[in-house]
């Protein structure tokens, strides 16, 4: 990538500012009335002819001022960002919403519900594809006669509840042997061997034998649909209002649509960084349906296991120096409250 000098530098961030604000091409004279640049429009003309011949700037045509291209925006993110800090009262918002949930799903999907309506933005969440996750606690508990409650909590924080049908007569013997059955057999295996292994055989207790049947039946259909992963997102509504996205409604709604139903939001947001940070513009997506996009990531923890991924998607203009902090500090305060959770 070649280095701009502090002209053209203060000319790339003047241009994202203003079309980021506006969503309209930004001409020379825009910049020489509203900012301190000492040149002429003239001279701000040819830097920015310059700057499109570099790759940084594209003119949507002839006559028009100049938007950011997906790799003026990368070297702003990279080179000029000054991130703005959230506002107190927007912290204390985020970490009332992070320490209030206490499944990882639900607790996922409120912070995105807030993110996005802080961001005006989609955000989405993703609890990671991950088969070797293992089962920290399993427990049955009786609902009724013929009714259970299955409750299994995995290392990553996540927490998923099944109804089952308990096999009639059942004693709170029956239920007891099961679960011990349960701590013995189940806890500490990974969601990969859960999905292939068979419960237990108690012996001297039909009871018992049969409840833990159905039990890892349940077991078995859990683990299953958590290797597969979960995409939540929230706020597209948002992303109807941009400008970018408005030309065609209809077709960008059907875009979004396909996007979650083929799996490709899942990956561009759940796909494995070596960055705690990550930010993905326009054609950096690997796929050319995400190429409208950008997405900033943030990795969740729970203790030292990777949980999963929070993300706003928005167009390739938004305002990263206000979207990439405010992210941030909602993973730092999710992981502190699902690393507290596993405490």
């Amino acid at each position: 990538m070649d280095d701009l000098d502090a002209r053209k530098q203060r000319l790339l961030r003047a241009v994202i500012v203003e079309y980021v604000s506006a969503a309209e091409p930004v001409g020379s004279e825009i910049l020489v009335q509203k900012y301190d640049l000492g040149v002429r429009s003239a001279t701000v003309r040819n830097e920015l002819a310059e700057m499109a011949e570099m790759g940084y700037l594209e003119q949507p045509h002839t006559s028009a001022g100049r938007i950011p291209s997906d790799r003026g925006y990368r070297y702003f993110v990279d080179r000029l960002i000054v991130e703005r800090e959230p506002e107190l009262a927007t912290k204390r918002r985020v970490r009332d919403v992070a320490q209030e949930g206490e499944l990882l799903q639900s607790l996922l999907r409120d912070s995105a519900r807030l993110l996005s309506r802080l961001t005006h933005l989609m955000s989405a969440a993703a609890i990671i594809r991950d088969a070797g996750l293992t089962v920290r606690s399993a427990v049955v508990s009786a609902l009724g006669p013929t009714q259970g409650l299955l409750v299994v909590v995995l290392s990553n924080g996540h927490v998923e509840s099944r109804m089952i049908e308990c096999p009639p007569g059942l004693t709170l013997q029956d239920i007891g042997m099961a679960n011990e059955q349960l701590t013995t057999g189940a806890c500490g295996s990974t969601l990969r061997q859960l999905a292939r292994s068979k419960p237990p055989a108690v012996q001297d207790a039909p009871g018992a034998q049969r409840l833990l049947v159905t039990v890892w039946a349940s077991l078995r259909s859990l683990a299953g649909d958590l290797t597969r992963g979960t995409l939540i997102t929230e706020g597209e509504e948002f992303m109807f209002g941009q400008p970018e996205f408005q030309r065609d409604a209809a077709a960008f709604s059907d875009l979004l649509d396909a996007l979650k139903e083929s799996d490709l939001l899942y990956e561009a947001i759940a796909r494995p960084t070596d960055q705690h940070r990550a930010v993905t513009i326009g054609k950096e997506n690997p796929n050319a349906q995400m190429h409208q996009f950008s997405v900033i990531r943030q990795n969740l923890f729970a203790g030292d296991t990777l949980a999963g991924t929070i993300a706003v998607v928005g167009p390739t203009r938004m305002a990263y120096d206000a979207s990439i902090p405010l992210l941030n500090y909602t993973a730092q305060a999710l992981t502190e409250t699902l690393t507290r959770f596993l405490g």
